[in-house]
Order: C-alpha cells, then sequence, then structure tokens
C-alpha cells in the first residue's frame, strides 16, 4: 500500500450537486474530497448551502456515519434527534451515528456549512429518509 500524499483543491473547481426533492428538501453543496473523486482516503469534506427563503428544513434523515459540520456564514436551525440547536457563521456541530438530522436558514443570506464524514467516499454514506404517506 503507497503512502498517501496531501492534496489540496479550489471549491469552485468541484461539480454543484444536490436535492431538490419533496421527500429530501432543497440543499446543494460541492464534495471537495472523496475517495472516489480525489486521492484522498477515510475522510469525505465538502461545502454545503442552503438559501435565503427555506426555512423549512431540508427534510430529517440519518446515516450510519457520524457528521461535523462548520458553519461558514448565514445562520439557520440544526435539529437533531427533536432537539432545536441555532447556528450561525463560527459554529461547530456533532451529528451522532442514526441521528435524526436536518438544517434550515432561518437568515437573510445564504447558509453555508462545511461537512465532514469519517468515510472514505461520499458514496459510502447511505443516507435514510423516513417514509413519506402517499396520499390517494
Amino acid at each position: 500500500m503507497s503512502t498517501p500524499k496531501g492534496y489540496v483543491v479550489q471549491e469552485e473547481s468541484c461539480e454543484i450537486e444536490g436535492w431538490d426533492d419533496p421527500v429530501m428538501g432543497k440543499v446543494v453543496w460541492r464534495t471537495l474530497l472523496s475517495g472516489d473523486r480525489t486521492p484522498t482516503s477515510r475522510l469525505t469534506v465538502g461545502v454545503a448551502e442552503i438559501g435565503p427563503g427555506h426555512p423549512e428544513a431540508y427534510f430529517p434523515h440519518r446515516h450510519e456515519s457520524p457528521e461535523m459540520y462548520y458553519i461558514l456564514s448565514g445562520e439557520g436551525i440544526v435539529t437533531i434527534d427533536a432537539e432545536d440547536f441555532p447556528v450561525r457563521a463560527g459554529s461547530a456541530v456533532f451529528i451522532p451515528s442514526n441521528a435524526w438530522h436536518g438544517t434550515r436558514n432561518i437568515g437573510a443570506e445564504t447558509l453555508r456549512l462545511l461537512y465532514a464524514f469519517a468515510v472514505d467516499s461520499f458514496a459510502d454514506v447511505a443516507y435514510v429518509f423516513p417514509d413519506v404517506p402517499t396520499t390517494t
């Protein structure tokens, strides 16, 4: 096995991804470090954005891997297992394994957050969303 080397990526060079879905909510992100995209391992990092005017949560979800957020700009509410936590630039958030969580923007500017998982790639994070009742 080869020894890992340092690696640098610029945010603007990463593809914009996202969800705009009735189950998963509306959020965009750029994955900065992920073993399936960059020569890195054991850490996946990106920047997510929730625009102003989206005070509703991007829908609660959970995953096996613990996650952390560092709020870069804006203000919002992070809900973890039904408990609301106000966040703003400079806030660090820890989300335990399998905790139901979601984030909403309560301010006038875009809520930007750095996220990280201790997994090799973003593809290793299996998102689980609550069952959505269907109407007939």
